[in-house]
């Protein structure tokens, strides 16, 4: 490989990128500490010792938010109830300290907050089944929780709900290393999972910026994305079966390990996703793909939106994606893509194979933002600043491979011709880096050399949301959208917000999530005013979805009918009747609050 490294003036060589030497960071750490932030909500009474009536009637958690009343069919604990539980989980799993309550009531961001006096601790599938069995007899509200590293309010009480948290189930059942099939307990944090899993020469095919706090059962509760959805799809292509408790204490046990299971309805897929609004999953098996050896990740910089996209879009093809299927449905993207690159991405799809396993970009202000608030964090690119930046991840199984070439001569003789086919994933990589250059589609770039250079490029990356939370108030939102429309929204809102806050975009570009931030000193109404409903009503007309991978929860609860339609979110709410009749499991979540009273 000879050059491929373009920049205003000059192209330097390849083998002098390749061997650029970065300084080593730190690795990244997943945000755990407490960090003080104005909270968005207004707390209106406050109840201060339990079996007192609860005084709390409403909350208003923000000015575009409709007044959250709290259900009066639900009953409020009383001393016989801890005595129950305190009978069934015994002492120390049946939490009233205070500062352990305050931590559990509050979300990540500190915008969220409840008023529940009671975490439960369960340590197994039946003790949650009678938690729950005693809860529904008593009309009691329930909160499942894991590590609590939701964005959206879902994971916490709004009230006075009872916490369920799984954190003490977190064994490891079993894994087959013939079929890749991991079985554990909800409570397994993400991170102990993958290095699990990296001792058996095997990865998870989720990967998060949390992974060091939250946990499977949340996970899949949510139907998180994260980083190598690019590569291995959502958790409903890898769950094969999971165990979840009905709000009566029932056990549904879909726990299989099969590959095919082609009898009746798949009911697994109604709990991926439905943040424990229908019941609380406490085991999952789950299909994990084989560690490769040979990985690559390259950091670029990119002069205008639109070059990152074509590279993109060049990227799915030349590394090997389905285009067909991912354009069938994308029809806009499919004619923007057609009119610009259709001969290479053909051309390059059919030569080369599916390695690609990230695709993330960051605008100039999300970098700004990480090389502001973190010691230590270096631009991989010093030169100069850019407009964009693009974080490619490539895995493959090996170095190199070798080609056997059969030709049948006649029926009697067959001559075989060996091809030494040496071409590695990083050489593949390379073609593609340099490709892009001559096309003008890349203004910088660097590949990483070793580990730590891989780790700094992606501390860069994971680290924005920590940063943005460093910064002050933020508004966050999690958005699909078409890859070609997904700028327009940043640049929109920045003329929208002028000089009322900071607008930073950033997102899994693979597969169409932007992650549009707004980031002020403080959280303010008239802020919040130009954001909402903008946002979602943009996000409507594009013909997007209001929440890519972080779940409604309460923040967009009332906010569905953005992205489905009345007869389908009528759907759900017999479903949500059917399975829990009584509404205890995580009220006034994901469902809008007029069909959850």
């Amino acid at each position: 490989m000879e050059k491929w490294r373009a920049t205003s003036n000059l192209r330097r060589s390849l083998k002098s990128i390749l061997n650029r030497q970065l300084s080593s960071v730190s690795e990244f750490r997943y945000l755990n500490e407490k960090r003080s932030c104005q909270s968005s909500f207004n707390l209106i009474r406050d109840c201060k010792s339990l079996g007192q009536v609860n005084a709390i009637q409403h909350r208003c958690f923000s000015s575009a938010s409709t007044l959250v009343q709290r259900n009066p069919s639900f009953s409020t604990l009383n001393f016989d109830d801890i005595s129950y539980f305190k009978g069934l989980l015994g002492e120390k799993s049946v939490i009233q300290d205070e500062d352990r309550l305050e931590t559990v009531n509050t979300d990540w961001m500190h915008k969220y907050k409840g008023s529940s006096k009671l975490l439960l601790l369960p340590r197994s599938t039946e003790e949650v089944a009678q938690i729950l069995r005693y809860c529904n007899s008593r009309c009691l509200a329930v909160v499942p929780q894991g590590g609590n590293t939701g964005l959206v309010g879902g994971s916490v009480p709004v009230f006075d709900e009872v916490i369920v948290n799984v954190s003490s189930m977190n064994n490891i059942i079993s894994f087959d290393k013939v079929s890749g099939i991991l079985v554990c307990e909800a409570g397994c944090i993400l991170e102990n999972l993958i290095s699990f899993l990296d001792n058996q020469g095997f990865i998870m095919p989720l990967d998060l910026g949390a992974k060091g706090s939250c946990q499977i059962g949340g996970n899949v509760s949510t139907n998180a994305g994260g980083l190598r959805l690019v590569r291995y799809g959502s958790l409903h292509e890898n769950v094969l079966g999971l165990e979840a408790v009905l709000a009566n204490g029932d056990v549904l046990d879909m726990l299989g390990t099969l590959r095919k299971d082609n009898t009746g309805y798949d009911l697994k897929h109604l709990f991926i996703g439905s943040e424990g609004s229908l019941g609380i999953v406490t085991k999952v098996s789950i299909l994990t793909p084989p560690k490769l050896s040979s990985v690559n990740i390259a950091f670029l910089a990119c002069n205008d939106y639109s070059s990152c996209q074509v590279l993109s879009a060049s990227k799915i093809s030349f590394l090997g994606i389905n285009y067909a299927k991912l354009m069938q449905n994308n029809s806009s993207a499919y004619h923007f893509l057609s009119s610009v690159h259709q001969k290479l991405l053909m051309e390059a799809k059919r030569k080369l194979g599916e390695i690609l396993s990230a695709f993330e970009f960051l605008d100039t202000e999300a970098m700004n933002l990480v090389l502001h608030q973190f010691d230590g964090v270096r631009n991989p690119l010093p030169a100069s600043m850019h407009n964009f930046y693009i974080l490619i991840e490539t895995t493959g199984s090996d170095e190199s491979y070798n080609r056997y070439l059969f030709s049948a001569i006649s029926a009697n003789n067959i001559y075989i011709e060996f091809i030494n086919h040496k071409n590695s994933c990083r050489e593949k990589l390379e073609a593609f880096l340099l490709s892009s250059m001559e096309d003008g589609l890349i203004s910088d770039g660097v590949l990483a050399q070793d580990i730590n250079q891989a780790s700094s490029f992606w501390r860069i990356r994971e680290g924005v949301p920590e940063a943005l939370m460093k910064a002050g108030a933020v508004y966050k939102y999690d958005l699909s959208l078409p890859v070609e429309k997904m700028y327009d929204l940043v640049d929109d809102m920045r003329i929208r917000l002028g000089d009322m806050a900071k607008v930073v975009g950033y997102g899994h570009l693979g597969d169409g999530n932007l992650h549009l931030n707004v980031s002020a000193p403080e959280y303010d109404d008239k802020i919040l005013e130009q954001i909402e409903p903008y946002v979602y009503e943009w996000t409507s007309k594009h013909r997007g979805s209001i929440s890519a991978e972080h779940g409604l929860g309460l923040m967009k609860a009332n906010k569905i009918y953005y992205s489905k339609s009345a007869e389908t979110v009528q759907t759900m709410a017999s479903i949500k009747k059917l399975l829990d009749p009584n509404g205890i499991l995580n009220p006034y979540k994901v469902l809008p609050h007029s069909l959850n009273s």
